[in-house]
């Protein structure tokens, strides 16, 4: 079992999910290559506000892969979303994710649509905003992530997921998998990954309660079996708070490639 590993950086905004801060994003990419992870996943609220020579110069520099971009502080912070009754607030959201599509073009990196879409939007309109996007350019890949409950109530599990994947009918269309929402939507993880089979695109990495992975009751053995199973090749971003201690972050990396080596015993 290998997985390429990476850490949350923000460029623009602030993230309970990254020990960093946006303003130190280049020493940022230094931390994260020297505590032994492969890259790194950009939170980037507005794409036209990135230097698109200076990420590159930056990774190419520390030797780390590009391999996600988040959109969900555009939700957050601008009100954006893809399920919107509002046409211009729902164009507006479509053209956003254009914008990163084009800076992931240049990384082969993935364009996440989480908390985008909406939290208590239309499906129908999601739909035919995700079919939109994912028209844009077919080489890029976009991953949907089913959110719990408590943060949107449109589309929730893995297989509500498949069935929209199917409704928009995109090949660059998948899914993304984050541990701490499938924990509490689904029955089982493992069987949900299974599920998820060669559709999963992209992996979001924390415990039960959020916090780094090996403080709460997740079995991430039966994770890393299951990833091994489907024959996942892509990344994992951990995507935790900075629990139980500060540094937790950019310490947990030696700690799951052990975990996942230890499971493939």
């Amino acid at each position: 079992m290998s997985w390429p590993l990476g850490l949350i950086v923000p460029l623009q905004n602030a993230t309970p999910f990254s020990p960093f801060a946006p303003r130190e994003w280049r020493e940022a990419m230094r931390r994260v290559k020297d505590a032994g992870f492969d890259g790194v996943e950009l939170a980037i609220t507005d794409p036209d506000r990135v230097d698109h020579s200076s990420v590159a110069k930056a990774l190419d520099a520390d030797g780390l892969r590009l391999l996600s971009i988040t959109t969900g502080q555009a939700a957050a912070l601008e009100g954006l979303s893809l399920s919107s009754s509002d046409d211009g607030v729902r164009h507006r959201a479509v053209e956003r994710i254009e914008r990163h599509m084009f800076l992931a073009a240049s990384f082969d990196a993935v364009v996440i649509v989480g908390s985008l879409r909406g939290a208590d939007g239309d499906r129908t309109l999601l739909t035919d905003s995700l079919r939109r996007c994912a028209a844009l350019n077919p080489e890029i890949k976009l991953a949907f992530e089913p959110l719990n409950r408590y943060e949107s109530r449109l589309v929730n599990t893995v297989e509500e997921s498949l069935r929209l994947l199917d409704d928009v009918g995109a090949d660059n269309l998948g899914l993304l998998f984050d541990t701490f929402h499938a924990n509490i939507e689904e029955p089982s993880v493992e069987a949900a990954l299974q599920r998820a089979g060669e559709r999963l695109f992209h992996v979001h990495l924390a415990d039960s309660n959020r916090w780094v992975p090996g403080h709460g009751h997740t079995d991430f053995r039966g994770v890393w079996q299951a990833l091994e199973r489907i024959d996942y090749r892509s990344g994992l971003i951990v995507e935790a708070l900075p629990r139980p201690e500060d540094g937790a972050l950019l310490s947990c990396g030696m700690g799951l490639r052990s975990s996942w080596e230890t499971a493939d015993a």
